[in-house]
């Protein structure tokens, strides 16, 4: 589907196949002398297919196409190898940018996962749709960050940054217009992934939060996600957000009163809105975002003091 969201703004949906997701929105801003485009979808046909259906009938021209990606999962970032062409710049946080391009993200990833309690890291890291689904080679990133400016046509947007989601996470602020892009930071009917697979970043669920009252002071009129529908009230979605991980840290540490646990053990005994009866038949990837979850939150518990960690051997576990 293809929409105008606003005068001179564009939405395409690009499909993420068997994915919970189902699409991510990508944007384009049309200016009279270039474009922006907002996010892009994962490196699969059936991604690229749409997004070159979705640059055809709007008469993108790519030759003047300039890419800002929030942030550095694939389903935002993953095509940007094969829509960009020599001119363009691709936008993204620089912390954002370390993550994609290191060499060693996936072999760090499985690491941590084994030290947390998951079984068979390897093997969950070579379904991760993160690996699968990146962009091809190793793109050149213009860095972007807080208060950084990008004007397209007759909107001047503001750089943002809302880490949490990831390290780097950068959203797009237009204050004449009141539009916010705002990836996966602030999302409609679901919840954005908070992960803490990342020990460089020691409290991403802190940093989230956070991120989440800095942006409730902004007046904004329209909020343009990364996923599902836009929001019109967004302090309203941000209370809503906040409301759910206060439920779950509450819910984990009910769970670590009956006795430590890794965050794998934590994630498997918590509650989770997928249409599986038990916890055995969730598909490996969505047992990794789910200790990532879980992970998170215990990160945070221990970082205010509530949690304490100890080790038998390689293993970290987590008690009140």
């Amino acid at each position: 589907m293809i929409e105008e969201v606003f005068p001179d703004i564009y939405r395409i949906e690009v499909p993420l196949p068997r994915n919970p997701l189902r699409v991510i929105n990508s944007y384009v801003v049309r200016g009279p002398d270039r474009f922006l485009m907002i996010d892009t979808g994962m490196n699969r046909p059936e991604s690229i297919e749409a997004m070159r259906a979705g640059i055809e009938s709007l008469a993108v021209d790519l030759d003047r196409t300039d890419f800002f990606i929030t942030h550095g999962h694939s389903d935002h970032v993953g095509l940007v190898s094969e829509l960009k062409t020599g001119p363009a710049r691709i936008f993204l946080h620089p912390a954002d940018a370390a993550i994609v391009l290191d060499p060693h993200l996936w072999s760090n990833l499985a690491r941590s996962a084994h030290v947390h309690g998951f079984p068979d890291a390897d093997t969950a890291v070579g379904k991760h749709p993160g690996k699968k689904y990146l962009f091809s080679g190793r793109p050149e990133f213009t860095p972007l960050r807080e208060g950084d400016t990008l004007s397209v046509g007759r909107y001047r947007f503001r750089c943002v940054e809302t880490p949490g989601h990831t390290p780097g996470h950068l959203c797009l602020f237009e204050p004449e217009a009141g539009i916010f892009f705002s990836g996966d930071h602030i999302l409609d009917s679901i919840t954005p992934n908070i992960a803490g697979w990342d020990q460089e970043n020691a409290d991403p669920l802190g940093d989230f939060l956070a991120s989440l009252d800095k942006v409730a002071a902004y007046d904004l009129r329209l909020v343009l996600p990364g996923h599902r529908n836009p929001i019109t009230d967004h302090r309203r979605r941000i209370e809503e957000l906040k409301t759910h991980h206060r439920v779950r840290t509450e819910e984990i540490s009910e769970i670590l009163s009956r006795g430590a646990r890794t965050a794998y053990q934590v994630a498997s005994r918590m509650t989770w809105d997928l249409s599986y009866s038990r916890w055995e038949d969730f598909p490996v990837p969505q047992q990794w975002f789910a200790t990532g979850e879980a992970l998170a939150h215990l990160l945070y518990l221990e970082r205010s003091g509530k949690a304490a960690r100890g080790w038998r051997g390689e293993t970290a576990y987590f008690s009140l």
